[in-house]
């Protein structure tokens, strides 16, 4: 789970990084008004990268952690209907 979360948000970034270089390192050389759109847009995703890497997933469930409590953990249990064995 964190490595699909962590290949998206390099994915995302490594994209971000291309838009900002090419823009600026070839683009520029045929619409420069293009190349500042495509700053523009790498300039949206980092945000959105930061989003995705923290998102949970389904699979994530931080409330599986037992909590000490005996009582309260099989109370837990049975709310989300999985049996401790």
């Amino acid at each position: 789970m964190y490595a699909r979360r962590r290949r998206r948000y390099f994915l995302l970034m490594g994209g971000c990084v291309f838009l900002f270089v090419s823009a600026w390192a070839f683009v520029r050389l045929w619409s420069v008004p293009v190349a500042v759109g495509m700053c523009v847009v790498a300039m949206v995703i980092p945000p959105i990268a930061a989003m995705v890497g923290n998102a949970r997933g389904p699979d994530d469930r931080w409330w599986d952690d037992p909590s000490g409590d005996p009582k309260s953990d099989e109370w837990w249990d049975e709310l989300d209907g999985k049996r401790r064995q």
